[in-house]
């Protein structure tokens, strides 16, 4: 017999190669028939895999993340099965579960390509083969006759894949129907439970993300277990592409991109730029009060910088390559990270313990390689702005550091009306090697954060594996008006960067000791933060954050001078306005006003003019009403107040 701990910390006894279906039929038919996968010792795996030895277990339905990525990674295999049978010599290259359903790159022989006008036909066939259960089998397979089997049905790419990424003894197939393929796995049992299907876009993409090699087609998609499921799917897809903040950013002059300057490099415009600052007042406000001191540090670094901090080995590939001195042969690389600019600081001169916790924060603008097919937005870029921060302190500091950081993360988001949730990433307890730092230390971090979640009565999910090479984290996620997931804030404990830098301090015992590292940035990245921002108000930010309060509409230039006055007494109570006196008629206006997402607009003619009043209509055309300058102007100043009494 062996022991199976389940989440809630019960424990129940099962024969030994007692399968994860077996385990939820124990517990209730109705628990049997909804769960996709298990997790055993933090792997997620078939349903069907015998355990063989005493285990933790989750069983893991559809709402459960590793549910649906269970159920669209075996989705993705019913694709590649649909598009082997409707496109003979199709070649396959990698084909993964995503964040909201799944993709396959795939190369058609003879320069043929798929168009969505083709997608019906493929979702009918990945339907039909869904229809008839297939089982999907697991088959552990020898890398000779890996090499043989793909190379017989002429995948040319999954042979590649095999000869330089895999070795003898790691080799794992799964077949389906006539479609076999290379995976590490989970599946589904069989593809019954796959009731509705949706292709939702194709996009080209190079075979490895090397832009040298053959460019493949990547077909998108996503599926469900019920096809009411897919349709509240497809209505949320359209309110999403209504608040695309690629869109309404350009509808509201926020930001730009442009080819000459590059891509996925951001320019923020004027009304861009005076929210990014907001932003950034709005934490700079909140972190003073927790005594944090902020510095500034260069674009770029040595990059022996890096290669000491770890970084060059861990995010070499994604970042742009070293730039050379042509005469003292030095090599910089702009920056892909602060911390290690942080690390200088703290070693700038000799610390105490009375110096500790020694809060450093900024601003500080940072650069990634990421590849052309993968950038979107303000979501995906090259350059972005952490609201980072890294505070160095005593082992017995880092529990209340860290609940600090909770709170000034709480206050940050709530600001925006966001609820959020919480998920802790600890080690993979299966391959400890990809990690730096001592077991101690990784213990030491993790306890730290599950018991600083404990005290705020933060019900925060455990993911093993997902932590940061360096240390374990908390996230923080939200979801957006129309219900997507967003990972914003973060926290992470680090042991190891202190030590690789040889920080230290003099205790109080008058030995030097190494500081703690913990890492914090509420916001995360001030171009993610902002384009969620964007998508989930629609662009109708809170009055005390939108870059114009009050658009003054003059009814035609005799009123202009007026519209002045007006936009000189808010200027100067602190009301944020902007005067539209383009010869236009006044609806026009409005209606341009309304698209620029403008709470306020004042109308200005004659009549108020002549009494020193205001026609004010609120955005989305609410009860109109004519006020004076000043009580009008009070009325906004109240919102304001009402709105960051909280903050």
């Amino acid at each position: 017999m062996i022991n199976i701990t389940f989440p809630d910390g019960s424990v129940r006894s099962y024969e030994q190669g007692v399968t994860g279906l077996q385990i939820a039929e124990s517990i209730s038919p109705a628990l049997a028939r909804d769960v996709l996968s298990c997790g055993v010792n933090g792997e997620t795996v078939e349903l069907n895999r015998p355990i063989m030895e005493d285990a933790k277990i989750a069983l893991y339905k559809w709402d459960d993340e590793e549910g649906r990525h269970t159920f669209w990674h075996t989705s993705a295999h019913l694709l590649a099965e649909a598009l082997q049978e409707l496109y003979p010599g199709i070649q396959f290259g990698f084909g993964p579960a995503i964040e909201n359903g799944f993709f396959y790159d795939v190369l058609l022989k003879d320069g043929e390509s798929i168009k969505e006008s083709d997608f019906p036909k493929i979702e009918e066939k990945m339907k039909e083969l869904a229809s008839k259960k297939e089982p999907v089998v697991r088959k552990e397979v020898a890398k000779a006759d890996a090499l043989k089997e793909f190379g017989a049905d002429g995948q040319t790419y999954k042979c590649e894949h095999i000869d330089q990424d895999l070795e003898d003894g790691s080799i794992t197939t799964y077949t389906q129907g006539n479609f076999t393929d290379l995976c590490r796995g989970p599946h589904l049992l069989n593809t019954g439970a796959i009731k509705a299907v949706k292709l939702t876009n194709v996009a080209g993409a190079f075979w490895r993300g090397d832009a040298s090699r053959e460019q493949m087609q990547r077909l998108y998609g996503v599926a469900f277990p019920k096809k009411k499921m897919l349709d509240e799917y497809l209505v949320m897809l359209e309110e999403a592409k209504k608040r695309d903040h690629r869109k309404i950013g350009k509808e509201m002059e926020l930001f730009m991109f442009s080819e000459n300057v590059g891509k996925g490099l951001p320019i923020w415009l004027p009304k861009g730029t005076d929210l990014r600052l907001r932003l950034q007042d709005h934490l700079r406000k909140v972190q003073k009060r927790f005594g944090y001191q902020e510095v500034i540090t260069p674009h770029i670094g040595s990059k022996n910088l890096y290669i000491t901090s770890g970084h060059y080995a861990h995010y070499g590939k994604d970042s742009f390559q070293p730039i050379h001195t042509p005469e003292e042969g030095e090599e910089y690389m702009l920056k892909p990270m602060n911390c290690p600019h942080h690390c200088e600081v703290f070693a700038s001169k000799p610390r105490s313990y009375r110096d500790l916790p020694l809060r450093i924060a900024e601003f500080g603008t940072v650069y990634r390689y990421e590849q052309s097919g993968e950038l979107h937005g303000l979501t995906r870029v090259r350059s972005f702005t952490q609201d980072d921060a890294h505070i160095f302190c005593r082992p017995d500091q880092v529990k209340q550091e860290f609940l600090n950081v909770m709170d000034i993360i709480g206050i940050v988001l709530k600001a925006f009306g966001f609820n959020f949730e919480a998920q802790i990433s600890l080690r993979d307890p299966a391959d400890r090697e990809k990690y730096i730092g001592s077991d101690e230390d990784w213990e030491r971090s993790e306890t730290a954060i599950v018991e600083a979640c404990k005290e705020k009565g933060l019900n925060a999910k455990i993911e093993y594996g997902e932590a940061a090479f360096y240390g374990p984290k908390l996230d923080f996620m939200i979801k957006d008006a129309i219900g997507r997931r967003w990972q914003l804030g973060t926290i992470q404990v680090d042991y190891n960067l202190p030590q690789r830098f040889k920080l230290e301090y003099t205790d109080e015992d008058n030995t030097k000791k190494t500081p703690v590292m913990v890492h914090r940035a509420p916001f995360g990245s001030l171009e993610r933060f902002t384009a969620v921002l964007i998508e989930h108000t629609s662009g109708h930010f809170p009055l005390w954050l939108t870059p114009d309060q009050v658009a003054i509409l003059p009814i035609s230039e005799k009123y202009n001078d007026y519209a002045k006055q007006v936009a000189a007494y808010f200027d100067s109570v602190g009301v944020r306005s902007v005067i539209d006196d383009r010869n236009e008629k006044v609806g026009r206006k409005v209606r341009d006003n309304e698209l620029k997402r403008v709470p306020y607009m004042v109308i200005v003619g004659e009549q108020e003019q002549a009494a020193g009043t205001v026609a004010v209509r609120p955005q989305g055309g609410g009860e109109q009403s004519v006020m004076s300058m000043e009580d009008f102007a009070r009325k906004i100043n109240g919102e304001v107040a009402e709105m960051t009494k909280e903050f």
